[in-house]
């Protein structure tokens, strides 16, 4: 949906007469997306670009590509600016993906035409918050145990590369948004995979808790975020058995 809106749009301003407001309604409105794109182009020549999906979400767009890649970018982008962030998404990733045993991106950075995009495999599966409220709550309590050992692993581990990123209040790290980004496969309905990290940090664990249902009104009513808490807490009590 978001290409072909993108497409058009851009082929919409094309007919705006005042180069300079076309410029800058490209820039700011439609983030360069043409740009993007024909830098994605030269920078993956291997790939065949047959079937493109574009997603937009918090501060970045991305594009799917032939289902193999997926390729973020932050929507006003600046090459002036540092890429910290996209560096420290990287780092954290690289840390958990050692550690946690759900499937996470491993993020390459890449750039072309004055462009740094970061890169990594797609997860193919189907997000469950866009599953029927009926199918999550069917679901929920397996899914739910998955995401509980998940942020056990991510939570009582503190990796010593990631010290200097442990900012501001907390007792453990976080994904911090993981209502949106639970990837299962629609068959098994077995979780595969949890993807965008960019708000992962130091946090609480109630926060991590409360950001497993929040965004979503069909997880909460099916009592998703509250069955996490209980298989987590399960989790705790025969960890404490076992020692």
């Amino acid at each position: 949906m978001w290409r072909l809106y993108f497409e058009f749009m851009d082929f919409i301003v094309g007919f705006v007469p005042n180069r300079r407001l076309r410029e800058k309604i490209r820039k700011q409105d439609l983030y360069d997306y043409r740009k993007k794109f024909n830098a994605l182009r030269c920078a993956l020549p291997q790939a065949e670009f047959k079937h493109i999906r574009v997603i937009k979400g918090g501060w970045n767009i991305g594009f799917i590509i032939d289902n193999k890649y997926v390729c973020k970018i932050r929507k006003q982008y600046d090459k002036e600016i540092t890429n910290e962030k996209i560096m420290r998404e990287k780092r954290i990733t690289d840390a958990f993906a050692k550690i946690v045993s759900l499937k996470i991106p491993k993020i390459e950075l890449i750039q072309s035409k004055g462009f740094t995009f970061y890169k990594y495999n797609f997860i193919p599966g189907k997000n469950l918050n866009r599953l029927s409220r009926k199918k999550i709550s069917e679901n929920g309590w397996l899914l739910s145990q998955k995401i509980a050992e998940f942020i056990d692993a991510m939570h009582n581990n503190d990796p010593v590369e990631l010290a200097d990123l442990k900012t501001g209040h907390g007792d453990g790290w976080n994904h911090n948004d993981i209502c949106n980004n639970i990837i299962i496969n629609p068959k098994t309905m077995q979780v595969v995979g949890l993807i965008d990290w960019e708000y992962s940090g130091w946090g609480t664990l109630e926060t991590e808790f409360e950001n497993c249902d929040r965004f979503s009104k069909k997880m909460e009513k099916a009592g998703f975020g509250t069955a996490v808490q209980i298989h987590y807490h399960l989790i705790q009590k025969q960890k404490k058995s076992a020692s």
